[in-house]
This record gives structure tokens, C-alpha cells and sequence, in this order.
């Protein structure tokens, strides 16, 4: 009883805690650029919308900050707070999430969460350690070991170079060098050091041969064994638009058309709950994927008036999500729980193990990040989200991270338990609703304007 007792307190210290960082920062944090934040009328005695904002964005970025590796300053692939889980991965670091988590530094910059040579610091610390980490033709593996930067396997062949995981990071070092690169002499050379990192991934290695196709893995002792061309629709469209603007290793526009667009093959004229689906998402049968689809990519893309001759990308996104809630809505399987402010899914833990939800794989399990992640697209919806899980699940689904990666009323599983990859989008793509910080850096750069020219794309917010 007593140590039950202790518990609780601890827990609601930690709530204590959280809620007073937050209304510090809202009430008197100005950024980089002379903002001041405004932290809104208070509803019903409860935060703000806006400042739970800032409360979900910093308790979420402490995941890549006090959470981090220590010899990387890279995200862990997971933090399990819960000793009921067992974690035997605790130094493997993920270039994908860490990629994210670069990302979300740069959040915590701008907000204030940490000071901007703190966030120097931490920057620096990143990308020396990836200068030197293992790469296969200047692709990063899709796990390193953090104290050694060595590869960690993610499966018998999957021991060289990710591609896909590649990109995401790539992303990050050039939102890095446009953030940083008209700052003071340490700034600028830390800008110097995440541009040269970006150049040097060797895109058209990946082409296996030139053909016209990128594909994921490569590997010094198994080849193209793992033999996987990306074709979309799916999380990896931010792969192509990269490799078609390297300046240094590019690739023609035949390898986007062919190869991810599969000549055409990707458009779909299907429809759910009367929405366009746009794109055909991997499935052929008009159905939609998971969130992450909607996320990854456009970390840094910006969605917003984004077209080329397949879709529509704000719309494509947009109706994802809006499927994905009229989906758990309906709730055809009758899950507890699911509805206008429980919905969203993606992968994530689930409760037998590790799954990829989405209205095909449907397992009762909701994914927070589904819905925060994708609060550019539907804040007010997104929004419903968060009340409900902060203000009526509380402690369930919130901890020392921000809320815990997945949870399932119906079998009563509230896990406590992080992943890099779920955490990193929901500060990032908050941010970009507020201010847009991620897609002005990344649209910014002159190579993204070429690449996205150079394939078709047009931006009604970005001169291309």
C-alpha cells in the first residue's frame, strides 16, 4: 500500500511539474526571433489549447534531450519506463528517429526549451558522431551502436546501408545547415559540417546498377540481397525528392517516374467515407495506410499547395487522416474507446508485439502519434485528440516523455513504453501548424527547389 501510495505521488509530481514548466515558458518565453509566445484564455480551470501545445511539445522533446544516447546525442530506438518490459537495447541509437530528434532540437531551440548554444552543442555533438559512424556509400544503417557507432543489425542481411532511415536524417542536416548557416563563426562551420554530410550520401549507388529505382538496403556482405525498389505510395516519397536534388549524387526524374510512381501505376481513382484517397497506397484496393505515411516525409516537405502530375499532396494528406478518424468513427470491430476524440492509427507496439495499424490491420490500438502527428492536417480533430487523452486517460497514456507510444482500452494495455520513430513527428509537426518552422527551413534550401522542379512539383507557398 505504501509503496502504491508513493507511486501515485511521484506520478502527480511529475504532472505538477510539467504543467508549471509549461505556463513558465508560455508566459514569458521569447524565441529567437523576438516572440512572445501567447499562452491563451484558460478553459474550464484546465490549460489552454495552447499551452497543452507547448506542454505536449516539450515534455515530447525531452525524449531526444535528457532522454538521448549519451556518445551520440542521437534518440534511442526505445525507452521502456516500465520494468515490467524488459529493454536489451537501451545504447542502440535509430538514424530515422535520431533524424527526427534532430528535428525536434531545433524545435526545442525556437521554443525556448533549451538555449540556442545548448542546442549548438548537442548539434555538434550529433554530427561529429555520424562523421564517423559506419556508412555504406554514404547511407547510415538503420541502427548504429551508440558507444561505438558501429552498425547494429536490424536483421541477418539488414547490416549496411538504409537508404530510407538515410533520407530522414538527411532531411534533418538541412533544415541544420538553413537554421544555422547565417549565424556566428561556430554556427556557421557546424552548418558547413551537415552540408558536407548531406552531399556526400551516394543516391545513385542505390540504383543497383542504374536502374531506374531506388532501392532500401544495400549491404557490404550480402549485396541487394534484401532485394527491396521503393515504389509508393508509402512513407518514403522525402527518399526521391532528395536523391533528384543532390547536387553531388543526383538522379534523373526517370527514377521517380518509373520507379516510384511506377509509371503512372501509383494514381488511384478510389474513394472512402466520399473522400479522395488520391494515391494508391501499396494496398491496390483503395484502401489507406498508416498515419506514418502522412508524417515522415513531410517533416520537412512542405504538403501545403504541393502538387505534381499525381496528386494533390495537402489533399492526399488531409483525406489520409480524415479517412483513417471517419474509420474509427464507424468502428466496425466495436473497440472501447474509439471514436471523435480516440482515433488514429499506425505502427506502433501493439498488444501482441509490433504492428503497422491501419484500417486493414486494426487491433483495438490506438497510436497518439497518429493523431498529433497529424495536427497541421486536422488541429481541431487532432486537438479532440489530445484533450482526451490528457484530460480524461491522464496517467495512463502520460509520462516522463509525453504520452506513451500506444495503448488499448479494450484490453485494458497502457504500456509504458516510448519509440523514437513515434515520438520525434509530434513536436516537429505541431511546430510546423504553429509557425511552419521545419517547412520554411527545409523549402528553403536551393537543392529542394531544384529537385522538386526537376520532377514536376509545383508550391503555391514556395517559389520553386
Amino acid at each position: 500500500m505504501l509503496l502504491k501510495q508513493t507511486m501515485q505521488l511521484k506520478k502527480n509530481l511529475m504532472k505538477l511539474l510539467s504543467l508549471f514548466a509549461v505556463l513558465f515558458f508560455a508566459a514569458c518565453n521569447t524565441n529567437q526571433n523576438g516572440r512572445t509566445e501567447d499562452s491563451g484564455e484558460a478553459k474550464n480551470d484546465s490549460l489552454s489549447d495552447d499551452s497543452l501545445l507547448t506542454l505536449v511539445q516539450q515534455q515530447t522533446f525531452q525524449y531526444f534531450w535528457e532522454g538521448a544516447e549519451e556518445t551520440s546525442g542521437l534518440a534511442r530506438e526505445r525507452i521502456h519506463i516500465d520494468g515490467e518490459y524488459p529493454q536489451n537495447d537501451y545504447d542502440v541509437v535509430t538514424t530515422g528517429g535520431g533524424g527526427f530528434g534532430v528535428m525536434a532540437i531545433l524545435v526545442g531551440m525556437e521554443r525556448g526549451f533549451i538555449t540556442r548554444q545548448e542546442g549548438v552543442e548537442r548539434l555538434r555533438k550529433i554530427v561529429d558522431y555520424l562523421e564517423k559512424a559506419d556508412r555504406f556509400h554514404g547511407a547510415w544503417p538503420h541502427w548504429l551502436h551508440g558507444p561505438t557507432g558501429k552498425v547494429k543489425p536490424f536483421g541477418q542481411k539488414d547490416n549496411g546501408g538504409d537508404l530510407v532511415e538515410t533520407a530522414f536524417m538527411a532531411q534533418s542536416l538541412i533544415c541544420v545547415r538553413q537554421y544555422l548557416e547565417a549565424g556566428n563563426d561556430e554556427e556557421r562551420q557546424l552548418a558547413a559540417k551537415a552540408d558536407e554530410l548531406w552531399k556526400s550520401i551516394e543516391w545513385d549507388w542505390y540504383r543497383k546498377d542504374g536502374e531506374n529505382v531506388l532501392y532500401w538496403h544495400w549491404s557490404p556482405e550480402y549485396g541487394w540481397d534484401m532485394n527491396f525498389p521503393v515504389e509508393g505510395y508509402n512513407e518514403c516519397l522525402i527518399m526521391y525528392v532528395l536523391a533528384a536534388a543532390s547536387p553531388t549524387h543526383g538522379v534523373p526524374a526517370e527514377v521517380y517516374h518509373e520507379g516510384w510512381a511506377r509509371s503512372g501505376k501509383i494514381k488511384s481513382d478510389a474513394e472512402q467515407y466520399g473522400l479522395k484517397v488520391e494515391l494508391n497506397h501499396n494496398f491496390h484496393d483503395g484502401s489507406v495506410g498508416p498515419m506514418f505515411w502522412a508524417h515522415y516525409s513531410y517533416l520537412g516537405l512542405d504538403p501545403r499547395g504541393l502538387k505534381d502530375q499525381y496528386a494533390d499532396y495537402w489533399e492526399l494528406n488531409r483525406n489520409h487522416t480524415l479517412i483513417q478518424r471517419e474509420y474509427c468513427i464507424e468502428n466496425p470491430k466495436k473497440f472501447k474507446g474509439y471514436g471523435e476524440q480516440a482515433w488514429g492509427l499506425t505502427a506502433s507496439y501493439s498488444v501482441k508485439g509490433y504492428a503497422a495499424h491501419s484500417p486493414k490491420e486494426d487491433e483495438g490500438v490506438i497510436t497518439p502519434t497518429a493523431a498529433l502527428s497529424s495536427f497541421p492536417y486536422t488541429p481541431e480533430y487532432s486537438m479532440d485528440v489530445i484533450r482526451y487523452l490528457y484530460d480524461e486517460l491522464g496517467d495512463k497514456v502520460w509520462g516522463k516523455y509525453g504520452f506513451y507510444d500506444a495503448y488499448s482500452e479494450t484490453d485494458n494495455w497502457f504500456p509504458q513504453r516510448y519509440l523514437a520513430i513515434d515520438q520525434g513527428p509530434i513536436p516537429v509537426m505541431i511546430e510546423n501548424h504553429r509557425s511552419g518552422l521545419l517547412w520554411k527551413l527545409f523549402m528553403s534550401a536551393p537543392e529542394v527547389k531544384v529537385g522538386l522542379k526537376k520532377l514536376g512539383f509545383a508550391s503555391s507557398q514556395h517559389n520553386l
